[in-house]
């Protein structure tokens, strides 16, 4: 099937008939692909050590050769060209058939072992669940090891990997409500809800970051009420009497609460943490990270369209609007850290992953739920400027020479190469591909990110590509790649990607249970552990495997379309949301939400072959160290 490079419209969650729909409206744009950077890992040679039957190259990979300084160097290959079309041919039919494991392995997945995963996704949730409730609850976190509960960090307020996160509000139940629902668990959903209700509150002594208290706190009770109050049901009737929409108003509160970091900033760019009760901490510092500050728009703009108060959204999209206007006008790219009030670029990398992962996210769910052309013109120009200056590798994902599609880690002014590691956040960008319709680019970079956990077990948070080896051991757990697996499973129901959701569940089976739930991996070599299971655990990473397994949920059967917000909560996309009660300074430039394109099936010969193949996945394998 040819897809488009850019939808054109909306992109829903819910897919039918192996396809996903998209709301068109007539904004394709051609994205520039830049230059194409020729990289000499050469089919023939791969070709010579399969029929040799050797195992890795023994002068190392290609990549570790690419390096000059902060700049790549085209290179020519050490090996002659494959240039005849029937000599291309060749190596294709060199996996044909029996000959080839990849095929063997992953070609097809029965209904029973998909059956069978489903189920240990939902004993794994449960396992986390129930022992938050019984050994941690209402704290924050759960400390598997020990099974102790685990709050702020008070006598070290300087720990803001902990206290950035908990803010003394039971935040692992919050952020587990919807998932609940997911799993069809009404009960214990509605029970969840008024404890939430009886026992949370925010007017607490606790400095927060924004980012995290937005997408964790903020979006779960958004995400609850909303599928609360739904009319049209699509988890059966989960509301109950005298609910009187507690969880809105206890949303409104925390916005409230966060609202202090957007005033006194001479860019709008909000500080990155305020404290629930007394505002931005006097000794706050003033710069803070891209994602930070312009990852608010989804969450404050369904409330401020829930409550009828444009403020929220207001304070969010502007502060978007001062990301933009700082970027580079060489390169179009953003830096991934800036001062907020003189607008100057502190940290001037820009990359795919932390410190600007859901900046790109959000400009397109923005565009999804809200109708904002603005959102989507943004968003385009971002993904252009990262096509063509973040992105290596040959052109085509699945045809051709050279070294798979690789996105790294740039100068925003210059564009040359910063570092050689790329971090394991990078992993959800495969997602939005696909929202953004380039399956074919999405499928080569998820490959990418599958080898690796391969090879470890989990993702690194940083791995080096050309030491082939991890720049930071640690995993806590991380649920991008299981998003990713998830959403490109939607977009063409091939089973390789049902192995990777398997391979993914087993080894977290395997490598992360302890005594009271599952710890993160302090070192994904030797798997030693850290008493620590975040809150995105459950409320993502579980989510999304069981989704993956579970193909009658209501969320692909209903009638109802849907997105996820970066933390994995569910929104439905609803006029709602595209109607506001106060003026438009554009009025009637959205899109209405019943203009949904054709839509048509995978071909069949894609859906039962690999998504990408097998010369470029072994490539990718090989590329990673795994033989």
């Amino acid at each position: 099937m040819q897809w488009r490079s850019i939808v054109v419209g909306l992109v829903v969650l819910r897919v039918s008939l192996s396809c996903v729909l998209w709301l068109a409206f007539g904004l394709g744009p051609n994205v520039s692909w830049g230059f194409n950077f020729h990289l000499s890992f050469n089919l023939h040679k791969l070709d010579l050590l399969f029929r040799e039957e050797k195992g890795a190259d023994p002068r190392g990979s290609s990549w570790s050769r690419r390096i000059q300084g902060h700049r790549y160097e085209e290179t020519e290959s050490i090996c002659g060209k494959v240039g005849e079309e029937s000599h291309k041919r060749s190596y294709l039919s060199f996996f044909d058939g029996n000959k080839d494991e990849y095929v063997r392995r992953y070609s097809s997945f029965p209904d029973a072992l998909r059956a069978k995963m489903k189920g240990m996704a939902k004993e794994m949730f449960y396992f986390g669940y129930d022992n938050y409730m019984k050994y941690a609850f209402p704290e924050d976190e759960l400390n598997p090891i020990d099974c102790e509960g685990r709050g702020p960090d008070v006598l070290n307020p300087s720990n803001i990997n902990i206290n950035d996160v908990l803010g003394n509000y039971s935040l692992t139940l919050i952020d587990t409500l919807d998932t609940l629902l997911v799993l069809g668990n009404v009960t214990e959903f509605q029970r969840a809800v008024k404890l939430v209700i009886d026992t949370v509150s925010f007017d607490k002594d606790s400095t927060v970051q924004v980012f995290e208290a937005n997408i964790r706190i903020l979006g779960s009770l958004i995400s609850a009420h909303i599928l609360l109050t739904d009319p049209k049901h699509p988890f059966g009737k989960v509301g109950f009497e005298g609910y009187d929409n507690e969880l809105l108003h206890l949303a409104h509160d925390l916005a409230v609460r966060l609202l202090p970091a957007f005033e006194n900033t001479s860019t709008g760019i909000p500080y990155p943490r305020v404290n629930l009760k007394t505002g931005v901490p006097p000794d706050s510092i003033n710069e803070t990270c891209t994602a930070g500050a312009g990852s608010l728009l989804v969450e404050f703009g369904i409330l401020s369209r829930l409550i009828g108060d444009s403020t929220f959204e207001w304070v969010a999209r502007r502060a978007v609007r001062a990301l933009w206007n700082l970027r580079s006008n060489e390169t179009g790219l953003l830096g991934n850290v800036v001062n907020i009030q003189t607008g100057q670029w502190v940290g001037k990398q820009s990359g795919l992953g932390a410190g600007m992962d859901s900046f790109y996210e959000y400009l397109l769910k923005s565009y999804i739920l809200f109708g904002e052309k603005e959102d989507y013109r943004m968003f385009q120009a971002a993904y252009e400027s990262i096509q063509n200056h973040l992105r290596r590798g040959r052109e085509s994902c699945n045809e051709g020479e050279g070294d798979p599609p690789l996105y790294v880690n740039v100068n925003m002014f210059s564009g040359e190469i910063m570092n050689t590691w790329i971090d394991s956040l990078q992993a959800f960008f495969p997602g939005l591909q696909v929202l953004n319709g380039d399956v074919d680019n999405a499928i080569c970079l998820h490959a990418f990110y599958y080898a690796i956990w391969k090879r470890f077990g989990a993702l690194p948070e940083r791995y080096n590509w050309q030491l082939q080896a991890p720049d930071v051991l640690f995993y806590p757990l991380r649920p991008e790649l299981v998003e990713s697996t998830y959403l490109l499973y939607q977009a063409t129901k091939n089973p390789f990607y049902l192995h990777v959701g398997m391979d993914i569940l087993q080894s977290l089976e395997k490598n992360a249970k302890v005594r009271c739930g599952y710890a993160t991996l302090h070192h994904v070599v030797d798997k030693s552990k850290e008493d620590r299971m975040e809150s995105f655990f459950l409320s993502e990473t579980c989510k999304y495997l069981y989704l993956l397994f579970d193909e009658d949920n209501p969320l692909h059967k209903s009638d109802n379309k849907y997105i996820f917000t970066t933390e994995g909560h569910v929104v439905p996309i609803d006029k709602r949301f595209r109607d506001k009660q106060w003026n438009d300074l554009e009025p009637n430039t959205r899109p209405p939400l019943n203009n949904i394109s054709n839509c048509n099936r995978i071909p069949e010969e894609r859906r039962y072959t690999l998504p990408l193949k097998s010369i470029y996945m072994r490539q990718i394998d090989h590329m990673v160290g795994l033989f």
